[in-house]
């Protein structure tokens, strides 16, 4: 009967209770030690006026103070202020009540000094034993069967993990390894930390370990790769706590073991932007971003909204991404006017009545066709999708008196040996020379590679991977650029910010990345070492396909900007009456369906391109790699 009647008491109303008790103990223990110790002893009543004013008093300062919001299973350092600061204003509160009472005739002032420290202690003791309890405590039902965990980084991201780790019971933390001499010897959470990172196998093997954690979410793309090369090497399986921007984004909770992925090893610095200014040149504004549905479009849409644009509209040309970015967007947004537009950004009638609808102030131009080998069949549409659609849109985007226009470019578009790229370069063309006449400030934000995007080559050998390959690698020497789909908006928004007009901004892509290690380790990452190994098959360059990629042409004389991670590139001119006509030829050519024609108008208009593409069929290889093992790396 008891048991019932305590489990039917609210856990809020029982630390109440809790609380008010303590409050009486410490009022009546101080009272009577005080008078105990005068010359003239006074009885002390246990239950008079006093005692109740006192607990009144005391029971507003604990509400006004929001004692009664925190949690005892997670009491911590700024739960123990509140307690003191509850306990010093309680006294003051008591004080001047007993003064409006009986003008403190019956309390010494030696009770109103002690009595907050008293309180202090009896409060914050059982919460403190509390948690320590629950923390410490062993769940017999789940003792000896969690694996054991042997984790890197003692640092705030490894005193949560094993905070969680210990509370959720799967798993048994039994060391810490981190790089910080300070810290050997030391203990969190009663968990030892044993050494560095580079006694891992050692440690491993003295503590039983079945399995890593890596607890370095701010570590850099080396640190990482130390981490998980010393992991491989000790051959036990090993997980990760996602980055600290996955975090941020709510796309992974903290105490969320993964596999290490790609991403994690090809992560780059934080970038650092001036959110200020970003947030002032988007806060409500009217923004239109084409092919919003895509990977680049959806998340410029997504950080858009985030930064409080009036009215977000996207023209888009698959039905199912518009569906899927509207829908998302109406979810996470609530507040927010979204326009979705099904259609094709080179219509001229659909973009003409895309801007009298929505009268945008800032257009992403961010549709395109990317794939470089499917494009170089397809010259027609290439020209027409990647060059006069962006005509339409430029020439619309001045019509109706945008301020800026964002065109969405390529590293493929400097130099360029394919299709993609000679499109992409020309668009550039045409954008910088037009700025020139048009009160419209056109930018031109030049990248490579971004991870994970549609068509992309880690989401292809994941899937490679998943078939039991091989993985096709073009050619063993071949480098790309990579960096990640939000890294790419944001700076994005930030060259939007600092262009002015006919600029060329060109984001630090990093080092460059060999394709061949990309595929071993996503191999290694993914379990398939020594005997088990997969094939990796070099097929050959692509037709169009470069082996390196470059960022600046070498007469655009790039100079640093006000952000560290963009660069600027100086424009180059052409006659705008030769640029015009040469573009009514390439319409009349699309219109025509005259392949060979357009070929020849691309290569008039960039004799690079013309120059480029035999020198880099000429180095086409075709070779096949033996089954990979560790060995090869």
């Amino acid at each position: 009967m008891l048991r019932k009647l305590i489990a039917g008491i609210h856990p809020r109303l029982a630390v109440v209770l809790h609380d008010m008790l303590m409050v009486w103990i410490a009022w009546t223990l101080v009272s009577m030690i005080r008078w105990a110790l005068a010359p003239n002893p006074q009885p002390v009543s246990l239950f008079g006026a006093e005692a109740w004013l006192v607990l009144g008093a005391q029971g507003l300062i604990f509400w006004w103070t929001g004692l009664y919001r925190g949690l005892w299973r997670f009491a911590s350092v700024p739960d123990i202020w509140n307690i003191a600061r509850a306990c010093l204003f309680g006294a003051l509160a008591v004080a001047v009540t007993l003064f409006l009472y009986n003008r403190l005739v019956t309390v010494p002032r030696t009770v109103l000094a002690v009595y907050p420290l008293l309180l202090a202690v009896l409060l914050g003791g059982p919460r403190l034993l509390y948690r320590y309890w629950k923390d410490s405590r062993i769940d017999f039902g789940t003792a000896g069967r969690g694996a054991r965990v042997l984790v890197l980084g003692a640092g705030k991201a490894g005193d949560a993990l094993v905070r969680d780790l210990k509370r959720e019971g799967r798993y048994i933390p039994v060391a810490f390894l981190d790089d910080n001499p300070k810290l050997r010897g030391s203990r969190l959470h009663g968990i030892p930390v044993l050494g560095t990172l580079d006694q891992l196998r050692q440690i491993a093997r003295q503590t039983a370990a079945e399995m890593i954690v890596i607890a370095m979410p701010a570590a850099t793309k080396a640190e990482m790769h130390r981490a998980v090369d010393l992991c491989e090497a000790s051959r036990l399986p090993f997980r990760t706590v996602p980055r600290l921007e996955d975090v941020v984004a709510g796309r992974s909770s903290f105490n969320e073991l993964k596999e290490v992925a790609i991403e994690d090893l090809l992560g780059r610095e934080p970038v650092h932007l001036d959110w200020t200014a970003i947030r002032t040149r988007l806060a409500g504004r009217r923004v239109l971003v084409t092919g919003g549905g895509g990977s680049i479009g959806a998340e410029l849409c997504r950080q858009v909204a985030r930064l409080g644009a009036e009215s977000l509209t996207v023209l888009e040309q698959c039905e199912f991404n518009l569906y899927s970015i509207g829908h998302e967007l109406q979810r996470d947004f609530p507040d927010l006017v979204f326009n979705g537009w099904l259609g094709d950004c080179g219509d001229a009638m659909t973009t003409e009545r895309v801007f009298a609808a929505a009268h945008p102030e800032i257009v992403f131009h961010a549709a395109a066709y990317k794939h470089v080998p499917l494009l170089q069949g397809q010259i027609r549409e290439a020209v027409r999708n990647n060059v006069l659609a962006t005509r339409v849109m430029a020439e619309a985007a001045d019509r109706y008196g945008a301020g800026s226009f964002v065109l969405i470019s390529t590293d493929k578009a400097v130099n360029p040996t394919s299709v993609m790229g000679a499109c992409k370069r020309v668009a550039e063309i045409f954008c910088q020379n037009f700025a020139q006449r048009s009160a419209t400030r056109f930018i031109t934000v030049r990248f490579g590679n971004v991870l994970d995007s549609a068509g992309s080559v880690v989401p292809l050998f994941r899937e490679q991977i998943r078939a039991g390959g091989p993985l096709t690698v073009t050619h063993p020497e071949i480098t790309r650029y990579f960096m990640t789909i939000p890294e790419a908006c944001q700076l994005i928004l930030q060259a939007a910010v600092l262009g002015q007009g006919g600029e060329i901004f060109a984001l630090d892509m990093g080092e460059p990345v060999r394709i061949r290690d990309l595929a071993e380790q996503m191999i290694r990452l993914a379990g398939h070492t020594g005997e088990s190994g997969l094939q990796i098959v070099y097929t050959g360059l692509r037709p169009g396909e470069k082996l390196f990629e470059e960022l600046f042409h070498p007469q655009e004389r790039y100079s640093d900007t006000g952000h560290a991670k963009i660069f600027l590139a100086q424009p180059r001119s052409m006659p705008w009456n030769q640029l015009a006509a040469q573009l009514r030829q390439c319409e009349a050519a699309v219109r025509d369906f005259d392949e060979p024609r357009l070929k020849r108008l691309l290569e008039q208009l960039l004799p690079e391109f013309a120059s480029g593409g035999a020198a880099q069929d000429a180095g086409n290889v075709v070779a096949l790699e033996p089954r990979f093992n560790k060995d090869t790396a």
